[in-house]
C-alpha cells in the first residue's frame, strides 16, 4: 500500500470519521429526487448506510439515489478512512451497509473493500464509472457484493438495497474484545520457551477452535518456524520495520498457515541487524489481537521487552524454567523484579521436570521462586527428540508431555456448555 496520500481527512475540516455529514440532515433541494420513491423491502428496520467518496459530484450523485430508495440513515464520508487502522472504529458504528467510490483512488480503495469485508458483517458495495472486466473481478476477490455504475439507476441501487437487507444478521453480533495474549518467557536461555509455545499454540487451536496466531519474538535468532516444519517467505522484521502501514490486511499477507491451523509470524531466515521500539511492538500487538482470538508469543529470554503492552496486556505470562540452580535462581529475580508487585498474570511452568532430580525437591522450588509452580512439563526426551526430526509438534500426538501441554490450553479456552440429562417433565405434555 502507498504511503498516505495527498486527500484531505473532511472536506469541512472535522477531522477524519467524527461527526460525518448525515443526507437526513442537510437541505432536501440538495438530493431532491426527480423520480418517484421506490417502496422499502428492507424488513421492520430501514438499512443504515455508510456512502464514502472523496469526490463530491460523483457521491452526491449517489445520495441523491439512495434517498430515494431507502427510508433510513444514510451517513457521508468526504474522504476514506487516512489508513486502514480506521476499519475498526468504521465498523463500530454498525453499518447494515458500505459504499465506496472506487475511482479517486482505485487501489486503496480496493484495499479497504478487503478490510471491511473481512472484518465486519456489512454489505460492502462499490461504485465507478468504468465497467472493465478486470476491476469487476478485482472487486469480486475483494469481496465487494455490489457493483454500481455510474450514471445510477434508481430500479439498479434499491435492487441491491433488497439483497443487502436479506444478508442482514438478524442481530447484530457484539464486536468481541481483543484476543487473549498469552506470553512465553524463559528464565534461562535454552529452557525450552519455543518448543513450549509452539506446541502450546498447537493444543490451543486445537482446544479453544478459536483462531490463534503465533507471533516469534525471540529476535534475531526465533526458530518457531523451524520447531513446526515451516517456511516463511516474510518475517516478524517485515511487519515492525514497517509498522506504519500494519494493519489487517498486511498483516495477514506476512502469515504462513500451519497444518494444524494456527498462522505464525516466523522470525526472520537470516540475521537482522534490526532493533525495533516499544512504538512498533504495540502496533504488532494491537493489529494482532484484532485480528485472532489467541495471539501466543514466544519471547524467549528477552527483557527489553518488559516496558511494551507484551506485559502489560498479557492475559498469561508463562515463565519457563527448570529444577537447575541456575535457572530457579533467574526465575527468583524476574519474579521479584518485575512480578512482586501484581500486574498480569505469571503461572510458573516447570520444563524437563524430574521429580527429586540432582535432589532438589518439590518444596525447595517453591521457596526458590516464592510461590508454587503451576506447571510441570515432564522430561519426555522421546517426543521431543521425534520432533526435533520430523517438524511435527507433540501436541499432535498422545504422551505424557501433551497431555499436560494439553491440559495448560484447556485452562485459558471457553469452557463449553454442559446441557443437562435430567428428563424434564411438563404439564402440557
Amino acid at each position: 500500500m502507498d504511503e498516505r496520500r495527498p486527500y484531505q481527512f473532511e472536506l469541512d475540516q472535522r477531522g477524519p470519521y467524527q461527526a460525518p455529514v448525515s443526507i437526513d440532515s442537510v437541505s432536501p433541494n440538495r438530493y431532491a429526487s426527480p423520480e418517484p420513491q421506490y417502496p422499502s423491502s428492507f424488513g421492520d428496520e430501514s438499512l443504515s448506510i455508510a456512502l464514502i467518496g472523496p469526490d463530491d459530484e460523483r457521491r452526491n450523485a449517489a445520495g441523491v439515489v439512495l434517498v430515494g430508495c431507502n427510508g433510513g440513515e444514510i451517513r457521508e464520508f468526504a474522504s476514506y478512512p487516512p489508513s486502514l487502522d480506521d476499519v475498526p472504529r468504521l465498523l463500530d458504528q454498525n453499518y447494515d451497509v458500505i459504499i465506496i467510490d472506487l475511482d479517486s483512488d482505485q487501489e486503496y480503495a480496493l484495499e479497504l473493500v478487503e478490510g471491511l469485508c473481512a472484518s465486519g458483517n456489512a454489505t460492502v458495495m462499490v461504485y465507478s464509472a468504468k465497467t472493465d472486466s478486470d476491476l469487476l473481478v478485482r472487486c469480486m476477490r475483494a469481496g465487494a457484493r455490489e457493483f454500481l455504475t455510474i450514471p445510477f439507476s434508481h430500479a439498479t441501487m434499491a435492487e441491491a438495497l433488497v439483497r443487502a437487507a436479506a444478508r442482514r444478521p438478524a442481530s447484530r453480533p457484539q464486536r468481541k474484545a481483543g484476543g487473549k495474549v498469552l506470553v512465553f518467557l524463559g528464565a534461562k536461555g535454552g529452557s525450552g520457551v519455543t518448543t513450549l509455545a509452539c506446541n502450546y499454540a498447537v493444543a490451543l487451536a486445537h482446544e479453544s477452535g478459536q483462531s490463534t496466531l503465533l507471533i516469534d519474538l525471540d529476535l534475531p535468532l526465533g526458530d518457531a518456524a523451524l520447531n513446526l516444519g515451516i517456511a516463511a517467505e516474510y518475517s516478524t522484521v517485515n511487519a515492525l520495520q514497517d509498522f506504519g502501514r500494519l494493519d489487517s490486511s498486511f498483516l495477514s499477507k506476512l502469515l504462513v498457515k500451519h497444518s494444524s491451523g494456527v498462522s505464525v509470524l516466523a522470525a526472520p531466515g537470516k540475521f537482522p541487524a534490526y532493533q525495533a521500539s516499544n512504538e512498533a511492538i504495540d502496533k504488532l500487538l494491537a493489529v494482532a489481537r484484532q485480528n485472532f482470538d489467541n495471539v501466543v508469543i514466544d519471547v524467549g529470554s528477552r527483557l527489553d521487552l518488559t516496558g511494551t503492552s507484551l506485559f502489560k496486556d498479557a492475559y498469561t505470562i508463562y515463565l519457563v524454567t527448570q529444577a537447575g540452580i541456575p535457572e530457579l535462581r533467574n526465575s527468583n529475580r524476574l519474579i521479584t523484579q518485575f512480578f512482586s508487585a501484581g500486574g498480569p498474570k505469571l503461572e510458573i511452568v516447570i520444563n524437563r521436570y524430574e521429580p527429586r532430580s540432582l535432589g532438589v525437591t518439590d518444596d525447595h522450588i517453591t521457596k526458590a521462586l516464592t510461590r508454587p509452580a503451576q506447571w510441570k512439563i515432564p522430561n519426555d526426551y522421546a517426543s521431543v527428540r521425534r520432533m526435533q526430526n520430523t517438524a511435527t509438534p507433540f501436541a499432535l500426538s498422545d504422551s505424557p508431555i501433551s497431555r499436560q501441554i494439553h491440559s495448560m490450553a484447556k485452562s485459558v479456552s471457553p469452557q463449553p456448555v454442559v446441557e443437562s440429562k435430567k428428563k424434564v417433565f411438563s404439564l402440557f405434555g
